[in-house]
C-alpha cells in the first residue's frame, strides 16, 4: 500500500469506464500517467500529480456530458499497487506501469477529466443502442420494416 497525496493522487472509476478511458487516452496520444486495474473490485485507477483535485474537478465540471462516478484519493488515503513481478491471477495489474522518473504534466488532469466524460457518454450511448437493438436480427427486422414502410 502506498499513501496518496504527497507525491501523487489517484482517481478510480468503474472498470468499464476506466478501460474505455484508458484506451481513448492511449489512442489519442493524450498525456496520462500510471494506470492500474483492480480485478476484484473491477475498478481502474489513474495516477495524477499530487494536489490535482482542484484542476481535475474544474475541468470535469466544464464538460458537457455527465461525469461518471469516481473516487478521488488524495492526502489521507492509500492505494494498493501491483507488485514488482506480475503473476498470473494477481488482483492488481498495471495497465500502464510507472516510469522511474515520471514527468509532471499539468495537462494530465485535463485529459483525464475530458476522456472520463467522453468514455461515459460513449458507453451510455452504446447501452441505449443495445436496449433498442438487442440483437443483429432485431436491427435487421427494424431496417426491413422501415424500408417496407417507406416503399408502401
Amino acid at each position: 500500500m502506498l499513501p496518496t497525496g504527497r507525491f501523487f493522487d489517484v482517481v478510480t472509476v468503474d472498470e468499464r469506464v476506466g478501460v474505455e478511458t484508458f484506451d481513448q487516452l492511449l489512442r489519442r496520444g493524450l498525456p496520462f500517467g500510471p494506470t492500474l486495474l483492480d480485478h476484484r473490485a473491477r475498478r481502474v485507477g489513474f495516477f495524477l500529480g499530487s494536489q490535482s483535485l482542484k484542476d481535475f474537478t474544474h475541468y470535469l465540471t466544464r464538460e458537457e456530458g455527465t461525469p461518471p462516478a469516481y473516487r478521488y484519493l488524495g492526502r489521507g488515503s492509500v492505494v494498493v499497487v501491483p507488485g514488482p513481478m506480475p503473476m498470473s491471477g494477481d488482483r492488481y495489474e498495471w495497465l500502464r506501469a510507472p516510469t522511474r522518473r515520471p514527468m509532471a504534466n499539468p495537462l494530465r488532469p485535463v485529459a483525464l477529466a475530458t476522456m472520463l466524460v467522453a468514455a461515459a457518454e460513449l458507453l451510455a450511448r452504446v447501452d441505449r443502442y443495445g436496449e433498442r437493438y438487442p440483437s443483429a436480427a432485431s436491427l435487421a427486422r427494424n431496417a426491413i420494416e422501415r424500408a417496407s414502410t417507406d416503399a408502401g
